[in-house]
């Protein structure tokens, strides 16, 4: 019924001769200011939810600018700091620094070293990153430096797992005070709070429920436009506003109720909490050469970085770098439910040598096998010689390709 009533919308404006952005505009009035979303506020007040009628008229699309960054001789583009997207750039930066390929792909060394940089990584996100649209600003200019990451790196332990990782101090590069001096001392000391509030199993039961409610997908023509997309929210179980059948979000859990576990990610009116959602362009001789997605809440950033080093630095086809093994952190503070904390915890795939095993727990890490690791990744290569798309897919769930 609600999509029949946008339907209707938007024939009834263009009956009356608007233009085609008119009557899709009439539609999402309808939706957010008409009766839909009476229907919406109703529903939802009545399960004892919060939602006013000024909160829907208010809400508007922000068109924003992506951040940028580079690896090797690729443009890399992702969402800002409203999501996790600038993650994967700060691991690219440090990665960058390093021979990655020389130490074998999968190898107890790169795992460790892959499982410390992206830890670095995830300690500044679950600390500075939270919607750019409130203050305090965060502070991503610098996060997103080479010379940042450079200096992320000479706190990287090359030998042993460290449990203890904490946000780097991006202030002192503007020569300026860290805003929250208290907060940020206090972070490492928080995060050893959390350990043992969730097994690692519960965890990855979480994580599979997870990739059921995210799509992600990927599109391109003939023209040259090329679209990375990872529509989510309302996953199952969710609250159904009323008669409607629009299952409204859970992600409000990813929000923080004090600075003390991340300054900028503070639940306040209005403010969008920081969502897991990457999706991923990556230009070369600024011209489209990957675009790429995944589902899976804090394995996101994980699998795409991962994707993008089995194309760049080990030579692998698109198809090949999606099904790849790949191994997942839970040393971050996840971004749902009571925020769990797992230093060490580290997932891998069940074929991974038995010796390369004894070598990383030797390091301090608690393995975890699982049959299938990669992530539902989608992704689209561009063949600048042959001027073709090759398309991948991961054997992780029901992903596939369409062309024509």
């Amino acid at each position: 019924r609600t999509l029949e009533k946008c339907v209707f919308a938007e024939k009834r404006s263009l009956a009356r001769g608007s233009s085609r952005k008119e009557a899709i505009m009439a539609a999402y009035d309808r939706f957010y200011r008409g009766d839909i979303a009476e229907a919406l506020v109703e529903g939802c007040r009545k399960e004892g939810g919060l939602f006013t009628h000024a909160d829907l008229a208010n809400w508007q699309v922000h068109v924003e600018e992506p951040v940028v960054g580079t690896y090797r001789d690729l443009e890399i583009y992702k969402l800002t700091s409203w999501v996790q997207g600038p993650a994967m750039i700060q691991m690219l930066n440090m990665l960058e620094a390093l021979d990655m390929r020389s130490m074998g792909l999968n190898s107890s060394r790169y795992i460790h070293t892959l499982y410390q940089v992206m830890n670095l990584s995830f300690a500044d996100r679950d600390f500075y990153y939270g919607d750019p649209y409130f203050p305090p600003e965060e502070p991503l200019e610098v996060l997103l430096s080479k010379s940042y990451a450079r200096h992320r790196l000479t706190q990287l332990n090359r030998m042993q797992n460290d449990p203890h990782i904490g946000p780097g101090d991006p202030y002192r590069w503007r020569g300026l005070e860290h805003p929250f001096p208290e907060e940020w001392k206090g972070f490492v000391e928080g995060n050893l709070e959390h350990i043992g509030k969730k097994d690692m199993a519960s965890v990855i039961d979480q994580r599979r429920d997870f990739l059921a409610g995210t799509t992600s997908i990927q599109a391109a023509d003939a023209s040259g436009w090329v679209v990375s997309i990872t529509p989510s929210g309302g996953w199952l179980p969710a609250c159904i506003a009323g008669n409607t059948g629009v299952g409204l979000s859970q992600r409000m859990q990813s929000f923080v109720l004090h600075p003390k576990d991340g300054p900028y990610n503070v639940l306040e009116p209005g403010k969008r909490p920081r969502a897991t959602l990457t999706p991923t362009l990556a230009l070369k001789n600024h011209r489209p050469y990957l675009c790429f997605s995944v589902q899976g809440g804090d394995t996101q950033e994980q699998n795409l970085v991962q994707f993008l080093l089995n194309t760049v630095e080990f030579g692998m086809n698109v198809q090949e770098a999606c099904e790849a093994p790949h191994i997942t952190s839970y040393q971050m503070r996840a971004s749902f439910g009571e925020h769990a904390f797992s230093p060490g915890k580290l997932a891998i795939r069940e074929d991974l040598p038995s010796w390369t095993r004894k070598e990383l727990e030797a390091m301090g890490y608690i393995l975890e096998e699982q049959e299938r690791t990669s992530g539902p990744i989608t992704a689209i290569y561009f063949d600048p010689i042959h001027q073709t798309f090759w398309g991948g897919a991961s054997n992780h769930g029901d992903d596939t390709g369409i062309a024509w």
